[in-house]
């Protein structure tokens, strides 16, 4: 400590020049001064500060109120309500759970919505039929097929299968053909949550160093060309220089990358991945992984990100939690995605008559 040393000198001196009196006011009047000075380096210390959480539950509450009076002022102009309907195929516990909470959003945004519940045995052909039924249905606006499916039945036809007009999901390989070009689409549920975190948290975009973990076409590569494309077109982007990272990259790499980076998105599913020592002091870091783990301690499951938050908090500067960050995020962005394809599809009817 420089300052101490320094200002030391002078009480020292008048100890050892004799005067009692003026010595012991002066130490008083240096030990209180040696005490602010140290509280104000302890909070100029940016590693003392924690980082600011992003709250999504807090966020998404607040856009799908904005989405319900979207809603009321659309059927104030004589417009019926918007219209989603599930396709959920098997009894796996998650699904359910996920479907479940889509549809009470669903309900308190003012969509109107169905689950189709089908077996597990269902043939691909018979899902193929179903889905058909529901584009060609002018009651229907948005059709969303909970994944996983059944290992017999493929992935990519099915989602092909949904109408890109009615894919809310973002799915269909010509919804993806036109965000990868920066074109108005519908896009992914779970980038575009994280596209609406970073703006409305005030993240700064414009130029900086992103570094995307994670390259699934659902997720990964989505939140990529949302970073990186141009903000002046159609998808709103938000020009960052990003680089893209996966499984191969090796992990002294991984944390190069991720070292030089002012935003982090982690979307791997990987448990503990993102460590404080591989984050920027004053980062923004977004958990989109999740993963539900036994605790060694009280034998109970828990969900938990790619980031080990407990201490890359004390580096970030702003950081989204697991659960309650992206999660309810991806939610949100459905039923706005619901309202955007109820509102094209009536354009279009209009401009076909």
């Amino acid at each position: 400590m420089m300052f101490s040393l320094r200002r030391l000198s002078l009480p020292l001196y008048i100890v050892a020049k004799g005067s009692l009196s003026g010595s012991i006011s002066t130490m008083r009047e240096f030990m209180k001064s040696v005490s602010v000075e140290k509280k104000l380096l302890i909070h100029s210390n940016s590693f003392s500060r924690m980082a600011k959480l992003i709250n999504g539950l807090q966020i998404a509450k607040q856009i799908r109120e904005e989405l319900r009076l979207q809603v009321e002022e659309w059927m104030q102009q004589g417009h019926r309500q918007p219209q989603l309907t599930a396709v959920l195929i098997g009894d796996d516990p998650a699904s359910q759970t996920y479907v479940k909470n889509k549809m009470k959003a669903a309900a308190e945004v003012g969509i109107s919505s169905n689950t189709m519940n089908l077996p597990d045995t269902i043939s691909e052909e018979e899902l193929l039929s179903v889905i058909e039924k529901l584009n060609e249905s002018t009651e229907v606006d948005g059709i969303l097929v909970q994944l996983p499916l059944p290992g017999h039945i493929h992935e990519r036809r099915i989602c092909n299968a949904v109408s890109c007009d009615k894919d809310v999901d973002g799915f269909n390989e010509k919804n993806v053909g036109r965000l990868c070009l920066d074109m108005n689409t519908l896009i992914p549920c779970t980038p575009l949550g994280v596209q609406e975190l970073l703006k409305r948290t005030g993240i700064e975009t414009f130029g900086r160093n992103a570094v995307v973990v994670g390259r699934s076409k659902n997720v990964g590569m989505p939140i990529s060309m949302l970073l990186h494309a141009d903000g002046r077109n159609d998808t709103d982007a938000m020009d960052a220089t990003v680089t893209i990272c996966h499984r191969f990259t090796p992990p002294e790499e991984l944390a190069r990358f991720c070292r030089s980076a002012d935003i982090i998105v982690s979307a791997t599913g990987v448990p503990g991945l993102i460590r404080a020592d591989m984050v920027k002091p004053g980062a923004c870091v977004i958990d989109v992984g999740i993963t539900r783990i036994k605790d060694e301690i009280t034998g109970k499951t828990r969900l938990v990100g790619d980031v080990d938050f407990e201490e890359v908090q004390k580096v970030a500067g702003h950081i989204t939690p697991v659960p309650g960050g992206v999660g309810p995020m991806t939610v949100a962005m459905l039923m706005k995605n619901t309202i955007i394809a109820a509102k094209n599809l009536v354009r279009k009817r209009q401009a076909a008559k």
